[in-house]
Parts: structure tokens; C-alpha cells; sequence
């Protein structure tokens, strides 16, 4: 009896899931749906770029050597001129040590030339002329006072012609020390010793330049947003070790795929997100077209350039950002879901619903959209329900259960 009992339980329960699976097959699925409705739309077009500082400039070192001392950090605020790092300078300062020693003599050396020798010398060589002088002026005196004499036959010629000679050997003394006096600062020494005072001035010139290019300076006012000078760190003439520039605003280069470029607009909206910064976004303007089309990968893009307002300085010059250019705004219109539109049979279109509950194909004509909605331009009248993306297969005239969000 018992047996009979859990038979027939069993043959119940099966009978009542066998009515339960039936009924559910046969009721209405449940489908969501949405309504078309009036809004304004604004056609964006969504890619990627990279924020730069519209003014900026490299800094470069201007010599070859080590990094002896480095005064600023990457993120300082900079004046122009100030000193950012400092070269081994070393060498320089001792080639400076011996060119200015070398002119100092050389300066020396040339005022005793151009004041006509050594005092010692000029006292001495001056001293003799005094004494030549002063004896050639008394041998004169005698020779005037014998030919006087000779005249009136009161001296002899042999005294007179004594005396004469005399005269000439006076003569050729003065002769012979103003001779020595020039000799001591001849103009060929004075050409050469201006040469070696103009050859020392340059070296000493060369190591002054040595020195300062040494100094490594910001080339202008702003933030010294790339700087990665090491202590020790050897640099080459030329090498680029930073960058500084101004960023209260910044130019974003947009890279816009060659199809979507006839969408941009001179002056068109855009607004800038940056992943390392989310629920931050900047806003801007598109400054100039693309020019020319490069190639970005495997991507064919054109550089649009963009100015944004960076008053914060919360961009960082360099950063991979997110780019949305507003390419057009309608207000007013008439918009679905993009996830409503579906293509059968060669045709867009979307399911919409009957009186009487059931699913309608209805073709559709669309215009402008954005991320998530599309403008119905033909088709569709405001608060017309549509169907949303269902886990089953849908056809026109299934009965359903709307379910409205």
C-alpha cells in the first residue's frame, strides 16, 4: 500500500511539472523595451592623443663632461637662466688660473717696452747720454775757442784739428748711446709682445667660455617637466637632459582616423580625459585640421591639433589622453539606444511592439549618434517602443511581455 502511495505522488509531481513546463512555453516572453525619445544629441567622435606645452624648449648641454652638481629636480618651477646643473669644470678653471698669469706677464712685459726698456737700464743708458753730452758740449767749446785762436795765430792747427777730433769722438758716443737707448724696446718686440698678450687674452677668454657653458640653464620661465640629469653622468655637446615649458595651456594632438576626418571642425568642441587622473576632463577647442594623413601603427590618422584650458597644471605635458571632438549637436532629437538597431535581410530596422502585444519589424532611417544612442531621423515617432538586446531569438509577431526600463 505504501509502494502504492509514492507511486503515485511521483505521477503526481510529474503531472504538475509537465502542466507547470507547458504553460511556460506557451506564455509571452518577457522582453525589455525602451522608448524612443527627444533629446539632444551631441555626435562625438571618440579617439586618443597626447598632451604637449604649447611653449617649451629643450636644455641641452653646450660642452662635453661629467655632471659635478645638479641643483633642480623634474616638477620645479624654473626662472629663465636658472642654474639647473653644473659640469666638471676643472680643467677649465686651471687653464684660466695659468692664461690670466700668462697675461700679466705678458701685459708687464709689453709697458716696459712701450716705455722704452727696463728702469735700471734707462737710468744707466740716461746717465751716459747726461755725461756724452755734457763732455761732447765742452769739446765744442774748445774747438770754437782754438779756431778763434787759430785765427789770430795764437794756436796751432795741430791743436785745432785735436780738438775737432775730439769733437767727433764725443759725437759718435752720444751717437752710440742713443743708439742703445732705442735699442732697448725695438717695435718688432713690441709687434711680438702684443701677440703674446692677444694670445693669452683668448685662452684666458676660451676657458671663461669653458666655464660658463659648464653651467647648464633653464632656457625660460615654466616647469621643468622632463629632467633626468645623474651626478656623474658623462653628456656630450648637444645632449638633450630636459625639457621646460609653460602649461596653463596645453596643445593635445588628437589622432583622428582618416575616414572620421571630414567630421572635424575648425573650432569644434573637445574635451580631454586622462586615465591616471579618472572623473578629472579638460576642456578645449580644435585649433587646426589635419594637414596630412601619417601612418600610427596600423592605423592611418591625421593630427588634429587642440588647445585646452590646463589652469590646474593637473595635465602632465606628454600624457596619453582620451579625445572627444564634438562634431555635431541636434538638439531635439529623436533617439534609441545604438543596442536597439538590428540588421536582417539587408535592412535596418528595429522590433517595436503591436496593440496587441506583439513583436513588429519596422525599418528604420538613422543619422547622427554617439557612444550609446543614434538619431532615427525616419521610421519611429516620439515614445514608440522599441525592444532591447534579448537572450533569445526574436521574430516579428511573437506575442510578448514588454518589460519597460
Amino acid at each position: 500500500m505504501r509502494r502504492l502511495l509514492v507511486v503515485l505522488s511521483a505521477l503526481a509531481l510529474l503531472a504538475v511539472l509537465g502542466i507547470w513546463l507547458l504553460v511556460r512555453r506557451s506564455a509571452p516572453a518577457e522582453v525589455p523595451f525602451t522608448r524612443a525619445v527627444r533629446e539632444r544629441l551631441v555626435n562625438a567622435l571618440s579617439t586618443n592623443g597626447r598632451a604637449e606645452p604649447i611653449q617649451w624648449a629643450p636644455i641641452r648641454a653646450r660642452r662635453a663632461g661629467a655632471v659635478g652638481r645638479v641643483l633642480a629636480a623634474r616638477g620645479d618651477w624654473v626662472d629663465k637662466d636658472q642654474l639647473l646643473a653644473e659640469q666638471d669644470s676643472s680643467a677649465a678653471q686651471l687653464q684660466l688660473a695659468a692664461a690670466e698669469s700668462r697675461v700679466a706677464q705678458a701685459r708687464a712685459a709689453l709697458e716696459v717696452l712701450r716705455k722704452g726698456g727696463s728702469p735700471r737700464e734707462q737710468v744707466e743708458i740716461e746717465n751716459s747720454l747726461t755725461a756724452a753730452r755734457a763732455e761732447l758740449s765742452r769739446a765744442q767749446n774748445e774747438l770754437a775757442t782754438l779756431e778763434r785762436l787759430a785765427a789770430k795765430k795764437a794756436a796751432t792747427l795741430s791743436e785745432v784739428t785735436a780738438a775737432r777730433q775730439a769733437v767727433e769722438r764725443a759725437q759718435l758716443e752720444v751717437a752710440a748711446l742713443e743708439r742703445r737707448k732705442a735699442a732697448l724696446a725695438p717695435p718688432a718686440d713690441r709687434v711680438a709682445a702684443e701677440a703674446r698678450l692677444k694670445e693669452a687674452e683668448a685662452e684666458a677668454q676660451a676657458a671663461r667660455l669653458a666655464i660658463a657653458e659648464s653651467a647648464i640653464r633653464s632656457p625660460m620661465k615654466g616647469l621643468l617637466y622632463q629632467f633626468d640629469v645623474r651626478m656623474g653622468a658623462y653628456l656630450n655637446p648637444g645632449d638633450m637632459v630636459g625639457a621646460v615649458g609653460q602649461i596653463d595651456r596645453m596643445r593635445v594632438i588628437v589622432y583622428v582616423d582618416e575616414p572620421e576626418l571630414g567630421r572635424v571642425q575648425l573650432g569644434a568642441p573637445v574635451r580631454i580625459t586622462w586615465d591616471a587622473l579618472p572623473g578629472r576632463e579638460w576642456q578645449g577647442k580644435v585649433e587646426r585640421p589635419a594637414t596630412q594623413v601619417v601612418t600610427l601603427g596600423t592605423r592611418q590618422v591625421g593630427e588634429v591639433l587642440c588647445l585646452i584650458e590646463n589652469t590646474d597644471r593637473a595635465l602632465a605635458p606628454g600624457a596619453n589622453v582620451n579625445a572627444e571632438i564634438q562634431a555635431e549637436v541636434i538638439d531635439s532629437a529623436l533617439t534609441i539606444p545604438k543596442a536597439c538597431v538590428r540588421r536582417e535581410g539587408g535592412q535596418t530596422g528595429v522590433f517595436t511592439l503591436t496593440a496587441d502585444q506583439r513583436l513588429k519589424w519596422q525599418a528604420v532611417r538613422l543619422g547622427a549618434s554617439n557612444v550609446t544612442r543614434v538619431q532615427v531621423r525616419d521610421g519611429l515617432s516620439e515614445g514608440d517602443p522599441v525592444a532591447l538586446p534579448f537572450d533569445r531569438p526574436l521574430k516579428p509577431g511573437d506575442r510578448v511581455r514588454p518589460l519597460f526600463r
